[in-house]
Parts: structure tokens; C-alpha cells; sequence
């Protein structure tokens, strides 16, 4: 089963990009094991830690070296992708070298209670992966405005529509992970 280190740009205990991930983990458990990324104890970028490195940042590093794809779960703060996962990308990205986002297949998507459900802060957040050279997933896109009713208790997806948009998702990402895998490994 392929490993996908997710990073999810929302630090609060209740984020409904945390459960969003959480959601889409469940729905994928058969194809995809999720690797949800804490980040709460990765500090603010800083090249002088590097003299020695927290663990949090090699933990970070490790878990994204060892995972086959990448995906990125991201809130929108102001038309624009948080100030948390820029720092995780500027951690992964350093030291010069040692990018650990390179030719990893990735996707980006995104929750918020809004109509377009971050989608302005996914389009500057794929520029940036673009540049660090994430192979990023182009369709389907999504854009999910949150809504309390869609989802259970437990997580799961009750709104059937909802459940078919995002098992088409999870089918085109594991796709995506298994042929630019290849790819990328061969080239």
C-alpha cells in the first residue's frame, strides 16, 4: 500500500481541515495509508537550528522521505495558504540539496465554511509547490465547502453525492501517485 504524508496547514485542535483529512484517509484506507504530519512542534524557520536540528524537523523530513506521495491540506487565511505550511515547505526544502518534496507526487486540497472553499489559497499554494518541484496533481480539484452535515460522528461521508465526488478523488490520487512513481523512479 502506497504512503502519503500529509501535511495540513490548520494547527487548531478542531480544524475542519484536520477532519477533512481525516475524512479523506478513511475513504482511501483500502487504496492509500495517510500519514498525518503533526506540525505543531515544528518551529518557525530559522537556518541557524540547523547547527542542531529539533526532531521535530527531522521527523518532518523523514516522514515525507518516506512517503511515496505528498499531500497537502490547506485552509485559506486571506486569499492565501497558511503561514504553517509554508514553513513546513521551508523545512523540508532545506538544507540546499536536500529537498525532501522533490519528484514526490503531491495534491492539494482544501476545506472552509466558504463557497469557494480555499480555493484562491490552493492556486498560490500550487505555484510554490511547482517551484519545489512537487508533481502536483492538476484534476479533480477540490474545493470543499464544509458543512457539518455531510459527515458523521465517526467521519464518514453521509451526503452520497459528497462520497462519490471524493471516492473519484482518492481513485485519480492513487493513480497519480502510482504513475508518476514509476515515472519518476525510472527517469
Amino acid at each position: 500500500m502506497k504512503k502519503v504524508a500529509v501535511i495540513v496547514g490548520s494547527l487548531r485542535r478542531e480544524s475542519i481541515n484536520k477532519k477533512f483529512a481525516k475524512v479523506l484517509a478513511h475513504l482511501a484506507k483500502d487504496r492509500l495509508h495517510f500519514d498525518i504530519v503533526d506540525l505543531s512542534n515544528v518551529p518557525l524557520y530559522n537556518d541557524d537550528l540547523w547547527e542542531t536540528a529539533p526532531e521535530s524537523i527531522l521527523e518532518l523530513k523523514r516522514r515525507i522521505s518516506e512517503a511515496d506521495g505528498v499531500l497537502f491540506v490547506s485552509p485559506e487565511y486571506n486569499r492565501s495558504f497558511t503561514p504553517v505550511l509554508k514553513n513546513a515547505i521551508d523545512w523540508g526544502t532545506r538544507p540546499y540539496g536536500k529537498n525532501v518534496f522533490s519528484n514526490k507526487p503531491g495534491a492539494v486540497v482544501g476545506t472552509s465554511p466558504g463557497a469557494i472553499g480555499s480555493a484562491v489559497g490552493q492556486s498560490q499554494l500550487r505555484t510554490v509547490l511547482a517551484s519545489i518541484h512537487v508533481v502536483t496533481m492538476g484534476q479533480p480539484e477540490v474545493y470543499l465547502s464544509w458543512k457539518e452535515d455531510l459527515f458523521d460522528a465517526d467521519l464518514d461521508i453521509v451526503n452520497e453525492s459528497t462520497r462519490s465526488f471524493l471516492e473519484t478523488w482518492v481513485d485519480h490520487f492513487a493513480r497519480w501517485i502510482d504513475r508518476m512513481g514509476g515515472e519518476l523512479t525510472s527517469s
